[in-house]
């Protein structure tokens, strides 16, 4: 029996030293990303202040211009529905 034993000693240590390995993995695979996401973070291009506003003075127009076209259209499917139930 005390073959058996040692075998189940040996065979468990290796699972410690895999388990080890799997931590030291990990920890490296999260460092690679904080340094990789450093990476990315610095190829990003920052708009001016200038574009900024150009890019929400359109932004306005185009929200500002849409609604009134929804509104317009809202009053004509509205004048076409009374007509319709007046006529009902």
């Amino acid at each position: 029996m005390a073959k058996k034993d040692i075998a189940v000693k040996a065979a468990a240590k290796p699972k410690k030293k895999a388990d080890k390995k799997q931590k030291n993995g990990v920890l490296k695979k999260i460092t690679r990303y904080f340094k990789d996401l450093r990476g990315e973070y610095k190829k990003i291009v920052w708009p001016t202040k200038k574009q900024i506003v150009n890019n929400t003075l359109v932004v306005l127009a185009v929200v500002i211009v849409l609604g009134a076209f929804v509104a317009g259209l809202d009053a004509v499917l509205g004048l076409i529905v009374r007509f319709v139930l007046q006529q009902a």
